[in-house]
């Protein structure tokens, strides 16, 4: 906390940054986990629940509620008796809210990564705005001004090590979200298929 307050209050607000980064990071790791999103096999049980006719209101809400991708499939079961283009445009209207949701706080821990760098920068230069302005004697102690200039220094530093492991979680959620958001339309789409065809035969 002393080098904190020796490199000035960019270092604080880079501090705050950095908390609020890993928090961030952490709360996504939690929400992005694909048992949450997509889980595996999901498509086949609905698909299968919907055959036997064994899919109950009672399971229909638990599935929209367990997963993004089971609240997608319930919508497109919720409109089975619609046009193929209107229950695709309701799965692809309630994916995208889907995927907002996936996104929350992104922006956010974007923002840090980009502006990390820059507080850092900003708290070296006033470091060193302030080291040759408060004493001009300073100048001819070696040691002195070694210490000052290292210290204003911190900042650049503290500003890369908040930015680059925040844009690095940013790039790997942001890929991650549209792998999820490609994924679950697949699956969707597949079951507008399921349910078009079936209504088409007269099944339903």
């Amino acid at each position: 906390m002393q080098l904190l307050s020796e490199a000035g209050w960019p270092s604080l607000l880079l501090l705050v940054a950095s908390i609020i980064s890993v928090a961030i990071i952490i709360d996504r790791a939690l929400a992005l986990r694909t048992s949450l999103i997509a889980p595996k096999g999901l498509l086949e049980s609905v698909i299968a629940l919907e055959r036997s006719g064994s899919l109950s209101q009672e399971k229909k809400t638990l599935i929209a509620q367990e997963s993004a991708l089971g609240t997608v499939l319930i919508v497109a079961l919720q409109y089975r008796h619609s046009s193929r283009e209107l229950m695709k445009e309701a799965v692809e209207e309630r994916g995208r809210s889907m995927v907002m949701r996936c996104e929350k706080h992104l922006p956010t821990l974007g923002t840090i990564a980009a502006v990390s760098p820059l507080l850092g920068l900003l708290g070296t230069v006033v470091g060193m705005i302030i080291l040759f302005g408060q004493d001009s004697s300073l100048t001819t102690h070696a040691e002195q001004l070694a210490r000052g200039i290292s210290v204003a220094l911190y900042n650049t530093a503290f500003g890369l090590i908040v930015a680059i492991p925040s844009m690095i979680f940013y790039r790997f959620y942001r890929s991650r979200i549209d792998f999820f958001a490609v994924e679950m339309e697949q699956q969707a789409i597949q079951l507008v298929d399921e349910l078009t065809l079936k209504r088409d035969h007269g099944l339903s």
